[in-house]
């Protein structure tokens, strides 16, 4: 894989999060279900996997397995205070993070993912009674992001979280598909 529409093919296999428009109870339903049980997919994937293949990447200079799993918790983390703060604020202001640095500390690139996988399947336990929870004025709820100038909903944000969960099991299963070779 060589140009640049293919090296894009690899950094969103299922395609770049879509704009979402308009939301309906039909979509959260869906978008709750594929957070609830992002948790036992992404361990199902990487349960068994030896230090090698955890360190396999998904990309040129993309992420290692491990490192996706680590991002995961930690990206996972802040977007349920996020929710937390949205609920208990008014458009509060969140704190972004540098993501890539994070996946270099010595916590985002260590070979033992079970703490990250524990991380995950605690905070997803709590993120989806919340949002199981959550009636239409809740989801209307807004926080300003100051990087990208935004302000989001809840429930705008639980359909990028669903893309988001689905988006690194993807790239798991890619790096497994290919062996970490690219």
């Amino acid at each position: 894989m060589k140009n640049n529409s293919d090296i894009e093919k690899l950094k969103f296999p299922i395609g770049k999060c879509p704009k979402i428009d308009s939301i309906s109870e039909k979509d959260l339903e869906p978008w709750i279900a594929i957070i609830e049980l992002f948790p036992s997919k992404v361990k199902n994937l990487t349960s068994t996997l030896s230090d090698e293949e955890l360190n396999w990447i998904y990309r040129p200079k993309g992420w290692s397995i491990k490192q996706v799993v680590h991002h995961c918790a930690d990206s996972h983390m802040n977007s349920f205070v996020r929710f937390k703060l949205a609920l208990t604020e008014e458009v509060p202001t969140i704190k972004p993070y540098e993501e890539a640095l994070w996946a270099e500390l010595a916590d985002g690139n260590s070979d033992h993912i079970l703490p990250s996988l524990q991380i995950i399947e605690g905070v997803h336990a709590r993120w989806v009674l919340l949002l199981k929870s959550m009636g239409s004025t809740a989801l209307k709820r807004q926080f300003f992001h100051p990087v990208n100038l935004k302000i989001a909903s809840l429930e705008e944000t639980i359909g990028v979280y669903a893309w988001h969960c689905n988006h690194h099991l993807a790239h798991i299963e890619q790096a497994l598909l290919h062996k970490g070779q690219f």
